[in-house]
C-alpha cells in the first residue's frame, strides 16, 4: 500500500510536534537536529511515517495495545455512532454500551461479577490499592493495608503504582514513595535466585510466604502480580508457582490482584493470561488491549463478596467506594471495547494468537542456534521475549546499547520490535515482541528475519 504524503506535504506538522508536542519515554536532545518521527497511518500490522516509509509493526502500537490490528473501520464506525448518541455522563449513572460490555466481559471471567470503569491501567490499578486500603480499615481495624508487589513486575506511571514498581529505573528520582508497600522476588527461572533445582515455580512461590511471615500475615491486604511479567522481561512462571501462590494467599488472607494491562483480552491466546495457569482472582484489570486503542477504556473486575464490602452499611456516608474517574464515564470505550471483543471472537483469534505465537517461539529458537547472544526465549501466545547475553555459561546480560542497537537495526529494516529499557539496571537485555494478534506467517517470518540479520550486524 502507497500514502500520498511526502515530507514536504506536513514539514509545518513536523516543526509544530518539534515546537510543542513532549513525547512519551523519548530523550528530546537529538530532536535540535534530527526530525521526530510521525506516524501518518496504519493499516493491520503496518504503519506508514511522515517520510512515507513502511513498518510491520511487531509491538502493537509500541506499547502492546492494538489487539486487532489498525484501520478497523467497524470500530471506529462504532465509537462515532455512539458519540453521536451519547457521548459522557459520569460512571455514577449508567449507559447502555457500559452495561452490555460489562455483561460480555463478565461472561469471560467466571467467578467475577463486578467492572468498575476508567480510563488507563495505572488508574485500573490505583483503584485496587484505594479499595483494599478501604477494606483494610472498614472491615480489618486499619491493619491489613500493606501490598506487596514483585520484584521486575510494572503496575503503573502514578506515584501510587510506581510505589509497587519492581523496576528501579521507573521509580528513580520520583520518591520518596508512599509507604506500605513491600516487594516480594521474581520468578525468572533463567536467573534463579536458588540455583538449579527441580521445583523452582514452589521455591519462587514460598519466597513470597517468607516475606509475608516476616511482614505478618495480618498487615498485608493485598498481592498484586502481573500473570506474565512484561516490561520486566517477558516472564512466564514456571510450573508450581501458581498454585502455590494461590494457596499462600488463601492461607493468610490476603486478597490476590492479577494485573491483565498487558496480557488481556487474547495476547496470550487466552481471554486472560491468568486463566492459563487456574487461579481464581479477587481484582482483575485491564486496559490496553480491551478497545485496542480505538478509545480510552480500563476496567477494575471484581468478586460479589468485595463488592458486597462496600454497600454493608446504607445509613454511613463513608461505606460505599468513594471514587471516580472522570472519563470513566466516556461511552465510546465500552463501545469500542464490544465491537473489539467481537471481531476476536469472529476471526478466531485466539486460536490464531496460539498458533503464530508458537510459530514466533520456534522461529526465535532456531536464531537461537545460530546466534550464542540468545540466552533464553519465553513466552505465551503472542508476547514472547528473547534475552540477549554477552556469555551463555555466565549469562552476563549483553550490553544495553548494543541490545537497543538491534532494536534500531530492525526499525532501519522497517520492522519495530522492543526491548527492556529504563527498567531493571545491568538487566535492560530482552527483546520483545508483541504483533497483533491478527499476525499470519509471513508476518512471523518477516519479524524474525529481521532480528536474525540485526543480531548478525550488531554481534557478528
Amino acid at each position: 500500500m502507497n500514502i500520498a504524503a511526502q515530507p514536504n506535504d506536513i514539514r509545518d506538522v513536523i516543526e509544530a510536534d518539534r515546537a510543542h508536542v513532549w513525547h512519551h519515554l523519548v530523550q528530546h536532545k537529538p530532536f535540535e537536529t534530527n526530525d521526530p518521527r510521525i506516524f501518518v497511518e496504519g493499516r493491520g500490522m503496518r504503519l506508514w511515517d511522515a517520510t512515507g516509509k513502511e513498518y510491520l509493526d511487531a509491538l502493537s502500537g509500541g506499547v502492546w495495545t492494538v489487539n486487532v490490528g489498525f484501520g478497523r473501520v467497524s470500530i471506529a464506525d462504532a465509537v462515532r455512532d455512539q458519540l453521536v448518541k451519547l457521548n459522557y455522563f459520569a460512571n455514577s449513572a449508567g449507559s447502555i454500551a457500559g452495561a452490555k460490555f460489562a455483561e460480555k466481559l463478565i461472561s469471560k471471567m467466571p467467578g467475577l461479577t463486578r467492572v468498575y470503569y476508567s480510563n488507563s491501567g495505572s488508574e485500573a490499578n490505583e483503584k485496587v490499592f484505594k479499595m483494599v486500603r478501604q477494606i483494610a480499615h472498614r472491615h480489618h481495624g486499619g491493619r491489613k493495608v500493606k501490598i506487596l508487589y514483585r520484584e521486575r513486575d510494572y503496575h503503573g506511571t502514578t506515584i501510587g503504582t510506581l510505589a509497587a514498581a519492581g523496576q528501579p529505573q521507573r521509580r528513580e528520582q520520583y520518591g520518596p514513595m508512599p509507604p506500605g508497600f513491600v516487594e516480594v522476588p521474581h520468578c525468572l527461572e533463567y536467573r534463579s535466585q536458588y540455583g538449579a533445582i527441580d521445583n523452582y515455580g514452589e521455591r519462587a512461590a514460598e519466597a513470597i510466604e517468607e516475606v509475608i511471615l516476616r511482614e505478618g500475615p495480618d498487615t498485608i491486604g493485598l498481592l498484586c502480580l502481573e500473570p506474565v511479567t512484561a516490561g520486566g522481561g517477558v516472564i512466564v512462571p514456571p510450573t508450581g508457582y501458581w498454585q502455590k501462590v494461590q494457596e499462600i494467599c488463601k492461607k493468610y488472607d490476603i486478597l490476590l490482584h492479577i494485573d491483565e494491562v498487558v496480557c488481556g483480552v487474547g495476547r496470550t491466546g487466552k481471554w486472560f493470561g491468568y486463566q492459563n495457569f487456574g487461579i481464581e482472582p479477587d481484582f482483575v484489570t485491564m486496559a490496553k488491549g480491551v478497545a485496542s486503542g480505538y478509545a480510552a477504556i480500563s476496567c477494575t473486575v471484581t468478586t460479589e463478596k468485595i463488592f458486597e464490602m462496600f454497600k454493608d452499611d446504607a445509613d454511613d456516608p463513608m461505606s460505599y467506594f468513594r471514587d471516580i474517574s472522570t472519563f470513566g464515564g466516556c461511552v465510546a470505550g465500552p463501545a469500542a471495547a464490544l465491537e473489539n471483543m467481537r471481531i476476536i471472537e469472529d476471526e478466531g483469534l485466539l486460536d490464531n494468537t496460539l498458533a503464530m505465537g508458537e510459530r514466533l517461539r520456534a522461529n526465535l529458537r532456531e536464531l537461537m542456534e545460530k546466534h550464542a547472544v540468545i540466552g533464553d526465549v519465553r513466552g505465551a501466545g503472542l508476547f514472547c521475549g528473547a534475552e540477549l547475553v554477552a556469555d551463555r555459561g555466565t549469562k552476563e546480560p549483553a550490553p544495553e546499547k548494543l541490545v537497543q542497537a538491534v532494536v534500531a537495526d530492525c526499525a532501519a529494516q522497517g520492522v519495530i520490535i522492543g526491548a527492556t529499557n529504563r527498567s531493571l539496571p545491568g538487566l535492560n537485555n530482552t527483546l520483545c515482541l508483541a504483533p497483533a494478534l491478527i499476525a499470519g506467517e509471513n508476518d512471523i517470518d518477516t519479524i524474525t528475519d529481521a532480528i536474525g540479520k540485526a543480531l548478525t550486524k550488531v554481534f557478528g
